[in-house]
């Protein structure tokens, strides 16, 4: 069912709104514009039209008495870069596993790339028990349109419950274009994903209201419940080299022709900071006072061995640039070590770090919510404290 509505008596099929329209959804028909089932009722096409000819239907969502049995199976898209699978998926694969086991069904894993089996068997490695594998030289390098075009089509044959993706830069644009064509939700960067015992339903967790609650959000009337997760906040699991796993290939449904974007050159910039790799992670917040406190917080980092991180506050006050940050809007840790002095422990920080292996606070505030996450509380002075730390480290690291 068309969702664009076009007043034919105000149309002059001037043919502005075919230009406009980033789907190819529109024509012109013998001087008449038509609308294809390829149009999502986005909107792009509505300021074009001159004459305001065009309208988008009341009714855009598609029919809520869906038959919620007919989706099985949880599915995770693996993310390759250079022929290389990124670290969150193998994280991704490993939630994967725990939901269907959860639920009594199968995991799947979605490939997409050129030459890249062997990617295929590190899926199955990680839990995967199916593996989609799609190779196609439009598919060596990542572009929504022939990505997008796989997932979507393999989802309303195969239909699955739920859909998991990597909150990186390339699975939040999939993500959002796989979802919006499916017509069913998504929750974005999750920090916690579970099965509700009662319902079935995927729970997905994540900070909302600027980070001052966590909301629960689940998709109880449209499949597949869609999810991003972030980096670091799931446990990396263990490779089974001897797993077995069926391989179904696919074909690329978009040849070069009918994709719209070239991909030039991929350039390679390197974080000013490692946060995301880094074993130990010395954090400074509000409590350091400004730029020049970040010299107590560097003296216990380098100490350590370890990298600078910062919260919100300090970052939004210019004390340390965003590479710093550490939070829902910053950097996703989980470092062997966290050391945070002079923070406070808003939901939005914790949501960064609270599943770093040891958490040391530092606070004079002894009511300070970090102390709720923290496996081990000094109250005090920052100032005092950390130094004499440092002091402390530097000595028995000589012996």
């Amino acid at each position: 069912m068309a969702l664009l509505k076009i007043d034919q008596d105000k149309c002059l099929g001037c043919g502005a709104c075919v230009d406009a329209c980033p789907f190819g959804a529109l024509a012109m028909v013998d001087g008449v514009i038509e609308v294809s089932d390829a149009c999502t009722a986005c909107g792009a096409c509505l300021l074009s039209c001159p004459m305001h000819a065009l309208s988008l239907l009341k009714e855009q969502k598609p029919e809520l008495a869906i038959d919620l049995t007919a989706y099985s199976g949880v599915w995770v898209w693996v993310e390759q870069f250079r022929g290389e699978m990124g670290d969150i998926s193998m994280e991704m694969l490993g939630q994967g596993r725990m939901l269907a086991d959860r639920r009594g069904v199968p995991l799947t894993a979605c490939v997409m790339g050129h030459e890249v089996g062997h990617i295929v068997e590190k899926a199955i490695s990680y839990g995967a028990d199916r593996v989609f594998y799609a190779d196609d030289p439009t598919l060596a390098v990542y572009r929504t349109a022939p990505y997008a075009r796989i997932l979507i089509d393999l989802a309303r044959e195969y239909k699955p419950e739920a859909l998991i993706l990597g909150a990186s830069s390339r699975g939040r644009d999939l993500a959002g274009s796989v979802a919006s064509l499916l017509h069913t939700g998504l929750t974005a960067d999750c920090t916690s994903l579970e099965i509700d015992p009662e319902t079935g339903l995927l729970l997905q967790t994540r900070p909302a209201f600027g980070g001052n609650i966590m909301a629960a959000i689940v998709c109880p009337h449209h499949r597949p419940q869609m999810a991003t997760m972030r980096q670091h906040v799931a446990e990396m699991p263990v490779a089974d080299p001897n797993r077995r796993g069926q391989v179904i290939a696919v074909k690329a449904v978009l040849k070069e022709e009918d994709i719209t974007t070239r991909v030039v050159d991929s350039i390679l910039e390197k974080d000013e900071v490692s946060l995301a790799d880094a074993r130990i992670i010395v954090s400074g917040g509000g409590g350091v006072g400004g730029p020049e406190g970040f010299k107590t917080i560097r003296l216990l980092a380098d100490a350590l061995g370890g990298a600078v991180g910062a919260s919100r506050s300090a970052v939004d006050r210019g004390w340390i640039s965003y590479a710093h940050q550490v939070g829902q809007t910053g950097r996703t840790v989980r470092p062997d070590l966290y050391i945070a002095c002079g923070i406070s422990g808003q939901i939005q920080h914790l949501a960064g770090m609270k599943t770093s292996r040891i958490i040391v606070a530092v606070n004079k505030d002894p009511k300070a919510p970090i102390f709720s996450v923290a496996d081990y509380g000094i109250v005090g002075d920052l100032f005092e404290v950390v130094p004499e730390l440092a002091a402390q480290f530097r000595e028995r690291l000589r012996r």
